[in-house]
């Protein structure tokens, strides 16, 4: 049996007004490309997208994944930074953009990220790629199972690079997902390396191939990507204040427009939208009555921060109302699910939220049991 009651007074707290009035939201800018989508970094809301799910080529953003699972190496201590990886013959005849290693040189694993990442290395990537798995065909296998793990259900890997094959494909809401997922889960490592402008390897110095970062000074990241047949395409994040959007542009017919059509994407999200903290991981939202344990109350909370994102001045207009577990029996173990919030915009649910325990309850003994029995009969 679940309890249904409305939260009206507490959760009005969290729901004051920042707008009086209704939201005028103007359409979307319409784009010049394949495929788009623009991602609330905070909620995981998309606010805007085109062709979200259609299958495309993603060239070099694969190396968002190449670095994703190089920094995890790292955090493991598979890897250091100042460890050297020699330099195959493969990666030193890869086509396609490169950092210019040499097989005579080895390189450390800190010059070969910045020459993936500033650069769009392919011979950096491939270099990387041997160093944690041994080979890029194992690497490969390695990004599959960590794409599957992210949750990306449209996406196969082939390489390490983004070099065309038929059966490395991606969408721009599987794109969204690794992108959001590496700010998330190294967010030292993004900081330090997706907005230098500009990296000297072999006395040769490469820019950074994503114009915002000149253009715009809110974004901070974070990667491009071209081939013929995949066009050009570009994901980038900007910051204003606690406030991050993500963008994906795909297919675009130029450097110059995938940077254009990226910006609109982006100004258009902060200027509608705002991305508002509802709860705060471990915050009381209510407490709540338990049976049979060494304890008679509970305090629910939420696992995770909670955002909701929705266009300015709707938040004020937002209504909830929570479930919970009735009744809540021991043992209860902390992070447990107990129940969710609904919320609704015009009658309308927009999102739910679980909650969970905030602490674990043991069982009480015989007799507190048997007494919390008998209650339970009689209510």
């Amino acid at each position: 049996m679940r309890h249904y009651f409305t939260i009206p007074l507490f959760l009005a707290l969290f729901l004051l007004p920042l707008f009086n009035a209704i939201a005028q939201v103007a359409s979307p800018p319409a784009l010049a490309v394949k495929a788009y989508l623009l991602k609330d970094f905070n909620s995981g809301s998309i606010i805007v997208s085109s062709n979200k799910d259609n299958r495309i080529e993603p060239a070099s953003l694969t190396k968002i994944m190449t670095a994703y699972i190089t920094f995890d190496a790292i955090h493991h201590d598979h890897l250091k930074l100042d460890q050297v990886l020699p330099v195959s013959e493969k990666a030193w005849r890869v086509e396609g953009s490169k950092m210019f290693i040499d097989p005579k040189t080895p390189v450390s694993v800190d010059e070969l990220l910045h020459g993936m990442i500033i650069q769009s290395g392919n011979d950096a990537s491939i270099t990387l790629a041997i160093g944690v798995a041994g080979s890029e065909e194992q690497f490969a296998d390695m990004m599959n199972k960590q794409a599957a793990a992210l949750g990306m259900t449209s996406t196969h890997f082939m390489n390490a690079t983004g070099l065309p094959d038929k059966d490395h494909y991606t969408t721009a809401q599987d794109l969204s997902t690794l992108a959001t997922a590496l700010i998330r889960d190294f967010p030292e490592e993004y900081h330090r390396l997706y907005s230098v402008k500009e990296y000297t390897y072999n006395k040769i110095t490469q820019p950074n191939r994503n114009r915002l970062l000149w253009l715009d000074p809110n974004v901070d990241g974070m990667k491009t990507g071209h081939t013929d047949t995949a066009g050009y395409c570009l994901i980038a994040s900007s910051k204003h204040g606690e406030s991050r959007l993500v963008s994906v542009v795909l297919g675009a017919d130029s450097e110059v427009m995938r940077a254009t059509e990226s910006q609109k994407l982006l100004n258009y999200g902060f200027q509608y939208y705002e991305s508002t903290l509802v709860y705060k991981q471990g915050q009381t939202i209510n407490t709540l009555r338990v049976y049979k344990g060494q304890e008679k109350t509970l305090t629910a909370t939420v696992a995770n921060n909670f955002y909701l994102t929705l266009p300015k001045g709707d938040y004020a207009r937002v209504k909830a109302s929570m479930t919970n577990q009735h009744p809540l029996i021991a043992p209860i173990k902390a992070g447990q699910e107990i129940g969710k919030i609904t919320f609704t915009l015009d009658g309308k649910t927009i999102s739910e939220q679980k909650i969970v325990a905030a602490k674990s309850i043991d069982e009480a003994g015989f007799l507190g049991r048997i007494v919390d029995s008998v209650k339970l009969m009689v209510q």
